[in-house]
C-alpha cells in the first residue's frame, strides 16, 4: 500500500539561482536523483539555463526531498529537472511540486510541455499530460514529449 501525505501539509519553496543556498540544496537532489542514481553525466545534468529557469523545492518538515525547474523556450514553457528523492517517491512530493509549477506558468497562456522519461509518463498523464511524438533518448534515457492538454 503506497501512503500518500497531505499536499497541503507539504511546503514548496520558489527561488531563483541567486539564492545560493536553496539552489545548493537542489542541485544536491538533482546530483543524487540524476548524476548517481540514474548515471546523467554532471554536464549534461547543469546547463547554461540554470540562470534563466525558475526553480522549486519541496520539503518534507525542513527537509528538501523534490525539485524542479521551468523556463521559458521558443516553443512555449518547458517543465525540467523534476526529481524526488528515493524514500518521498509516490507519497505526493511530485505532485505537490508539479502543481504549484504549474500554478505559476499556466498565466503565461503558452504551451506548457516536458520531456518525460518512461517512468515517470503514468505520472504526467494523471495530472493532464498527453505524449507527443515518437519515443526519443535523452541523456541515456528514454522520453516522451508530453504537453499540457
Amino acid at each position: 500500500m503506497i501512503a500518500f501525505l497531505n499536499i497541503s501539509m507539504i511546503r514548496v519553496e520558489k527561488f531563483r539561482t541567486d539564492n545560493k543556498e536553496l539552489a545548493n540544496k537542489a542541485f544536491a537532489i538533482r546530483e543524487e536523483v540524476f548524476v548517481s542514481e540514474q548515471c546523467v553525466k554532471r554536464e549534461e545534468e547543469y546547463d547554461n539555463f540554470e540562470d534563466e529557469s525558475t526553480h522549486y523545492l519541496a520539503f518534507n518538515n525542513e527537509k528538501p526531498v523534490a525539485t524542479a525547474r521551468w523556463r521559458e523556450t521558443e516553443k512555449g514553457v518547458k517543465l525540467e529537472r523534476f526529481a524526488v528523492l528515493k524514500p518521498y517517491r509516490r507519497k505526493g512530493f511530485g505532485e505537490a511540486i508539479l502543481q504549484e509549477v504549474l500554478k505559476d506558468v499556466k498565466p503565461l497562456k503558452k504551451k506548457i510541455y516536458l520531456h518525460a522519461q518512461l517512468t515517470a509518463v503514468k505520472f504526467y498523464e494523471r495530472n493532464g499530460f498527453e505524449k507527443e511524438g515518437d519515443v526519443f533518448e535523452e541523456a541515456n534515457i528514454l522520453h516522451y514529449r508530453m504537453f499540457l492538454v
